[in-house]
Order: structure tokens, then C-alpha cells, then sequence
């Protein structure tokens, strides 16, 4: 408990400060677009490939228990739709990304630290958190929302390919938004930001934090992911009982 306090304790700071370095130091637009690729475009064939096979793989469950119970699989293709966009396609998304970008993050700051670069930074009156943390952060809410929208194309895409010819019904239910509400979309843009944002934080509170040789970058990278992927569940609990509690 002490240990979780303090992580995050230190990823509310680090966010502080990083908002506080924004508004001083500016943001380095190119900075921000190279992170932008290295931890959001490079990431996009993962999820795409992820959603793929999980809609396949949600289909063919989805066929199995419609024989049993309800005879008709396309009945099922509205409430799939939504659950992909509300639930499904952000916290997939989140998941897979953390697990690449949170780990480069960790890595390359973890190094830094070990070798004392970013004291030398320090040294020479530039600011860490403005140039090593800020652009990823920025980055990484901008990208994460875009990266949602792959997933849901690919998993429901895959679904309806999958329930056409695979099990010869309409697929294409399967991408029926007849079920989905202003609500549904505006709760997966939340979790997509809140999650794009907490990702490169909890990286870098790792990664800065990583004292030592080899084995401490090696600990920063491991704790960095475990850190960002159960975040990325917290926020997700949080978001859904806040849309329920309000209504929506």
C-alpha cells in the first residue's frame, strides 16, 4: 500500500511539473511529433493486428453461445458494436500500447539516469521534464484516441468478415450502431486520454527513478509496464462507474 501511494504520489507530481514546464518552457513541436511516431504510429499495427484476431476470436464465442441459447448470431451484432466502442477497442488499445511505449519509455529514460545524462541535462539549465517527459506526454494523448479508432475499425471489421464467412450469417450486423449513444463514444474518448496520458507518466516516474546499472533499467522497464497497464484498468473502473452514476 505504502508502495502504490508513493507511485502515485509521484505521478501526480510529475504531471504537475510537466504542466508547469509546458506553460515555462514551451513544447518542442518536433520533438513531439517524433514521439508521436515512435510511440504512437509504431504502435498502430499492434493494435490493428490485436483487435484483429480479438474479433475473431469474440465472434466465434459470440456463435457458440447464439446456437445454444438464441439459435441467431446477428441478434448479438448490435450489443457487440457498442461494447467494442464503449469497453472493448479503449482498454484493448491502452493495454497493447503500454505494453511497447511504456517499455521504450522506461528503457531510454532508465538509461539516461544510469548514466547520469539527465544530471548533465540539469547541469546545462535545460529542463528534464520539458524535454524528455512533456512531448512524450502530449504525444501519447494525441495518439491514443487515434489508435482507438483503429481498434474498433479492426475488431469490428474482423467480426463481421469473420461471422460472413466463416459461419455464413450477416456479419455485417456486427457493425450496427444501432445501440450506441453520444454516452458510449464520449466514455471510450475519456478512457483513450485519461489512459494516453497516464501511460508515459507512470514510464517516466520508472524510468527517472531507475538508480544503479543494467538490472535497474531492467527493473524500471518491468515496473514501468506492470505500473501502466494497471493503471490503465484503475482508469477504466473509474470512467465506467462515473458514466454510470451521471447516466451515460
Amino acid at each position: 500500500m505504502r508502495e502504490l501511494l508513493r507511485v502515485t504520489g509521484a505521478t501526480a507530481v510529475l504531471f504537475a511539473r510537466t504542466l508547469g514546464s509546458i506553460r515555462r518552457e514551451g513544447l518542442s513541436f518536433k520533438e513531439t511529433l517524433v514521439q508521436a511516431h515512435a510511440l504512437g504510429a509504431s504502435s498502430a499495427w499492434l493494435v490493428g493486428m490485436g483487435m484483429t484476431f480479438f474479433g475473431v476470436v469474440m465472434t466465434s464465442i459470440a456463435y457458440a453461445q447464439a446456437r445454444k441459447y438464441v439459435g441467431n448470431v446477428t441478434i448479438l451484432g448490435p450489443a457487440y458494436f457498442e461494447l467494442i466502442v464503449r469497453e472493448f477497442a479503449p482498454m484493448m488499445t491502452a493495454l497493447l500500447t503500454a505494453s511497447r511505449s511504456a517499455a521504450a519509455t522506461s528503457a531510454e529514460l532508465g538509461a539516461m539516469s544510469v548514466n547520469e545524462q539527465v544530471e548533465a541535462l540539469e547541469l546545462s539549465a535545460a529542463d528534464p521534464i520539458a524535454e524528455l517527459v512533456a512531448p512524450r506526454l502530449v504525444a501519447s494523448v494525441l495518439s491514443m484516441p487515434a489508435l482507438m479508432v483503429i481498434g474498433i475499425a479492426s475488431g469490428s471489421i474482423s467480426a463481421a468478415l469473420s461471422i460472413t464467412y466463416l459461419f455464413h450469417a450477416d456479419g455485417w450486423s456486427f457493425v450496427d450502431p444501432r445501440f450506441l449513444e453520444p454516452g458510449d463514444v464520449l466514455c471510450a474518448f475519456v478512457k483513450s486520454i485519461l489512459c494516453g496520458a497516464f501511460i508515459p507518466l507512470m514510464a517516466s516516474v520508472r524510468g527517472l527513478g531507475a538508480r544503479g546499472g543494467a538490472a535497474a533499467v531492467g527493473d524500471a522497464v518491468t515496473l514501468g509496464v506492470v505500473g501502466a497497464c494497471m493503471g490503465c484498468l484503475v482508469i477504466d473502473f473509474l470512467v465506467a462507474a462515473t458514466f454510470l452514476v451521471i447516466g451515460l
